[in-house]
């Protein structure tokens, strides 16, 4: 390693104390943590474009510093969702490093890669205190029955108020309003789950059928409507 003639010409003074690494908690263990290959974890991150006209959900299953499992979810732009598949097809098999020095297509996408490698090289994951952490596929069950992300999509405006377009239960089709046209209740198609059942064989009425509930105080309403005609 080349010095500057100035250091070349100090007194050697040795060094110390051997300080190491904090211990970090890594799936019920405390690691001191030196190499990429001594992290391990599940976690889950945000991330957001520059306009910041989209977000990414990043969930990444991580063992011995290698990313085994990723779940990408993504909002509010088209292009994202596009490069959501891509970035699908990156992540898996490479390590912390890699990931985090890979262009993963979208801003969004990149920032929570961002966020995500924070979180688990300074042992924040949702797995630091569990023992062995969680099985490849644990990131797939957070989407539930049916495989579909759980989205919120709500419109307002001062002079019509509000329309709940989709909750977590699922597509809203109607929304019931009382005697003082306030909402009160919503019908709503769980879309994951009819799809799987059509995918099964089910007949399309018969699963939409089976698969449409209400939530609140739908029955009986003064007034219903369709949030996304009136």
């Amino acid at each position: 390693m080349q010095c500057s003639r100035e250091v070349d010409e100090m007194v050697y003074v040795a060094k110390g104390p051997k300080h190491g690494p904090a211990p970090i908690p890594v799936e019920g263990r405390w690691v001191q943590a030196k190499q990429i290959p001594d992290i391990s974890g599940l976690t889950h991150g945000v991330g957001w474009c520059a306009p910041q006209q989209g977000a990414c959900k990043l969930t990444l299953n991580v063992k011995e510093g290698i990313i085994e499992e990723a779940l990408v979810e993504t909002i509010g732009c088209s292009g994202m969702t596009h490069s959501a598949a891509m970035a699908a097809e990156i992540l898996p098999g490479k390590t912390l490093l890699e990931a985090l020095n890979t262009d993963l297509v979208w801003d969004a996408i990149n920032t929570a890669m961002r966020e995500l490698f924070l979180q688990i090289v300074y042992g924040r994951t949702q797995t630091a205190f569990s023992e062995c952490g969680l099985p490849i596929g644990a990131g797939l069950e957070d989407l539930g029955k049916g495989l579909r992300s759980q989205v919120g999509t709500m419109y307002s405006t001062r002079a019509k108020g509000v329309r709940y377009l989709e909750m977590a239960e699922g597509y809203v089709t109607e929304l019931a309003l009382s005697e003082t046209d306030e909402v009160i209740g919503y019908k709503f198609v769980n879309l994951g789950k009819m799809m799987e059942a059509i995918r099964k064989g089910t007949d399309p009425a018969e699963a939409l059928a089976k698969h449409t509930g209400t939530y609140g105080q739908f029955e009986g309403a003064a007034k219903y409507i369709d949030p996304r005609a009136k």
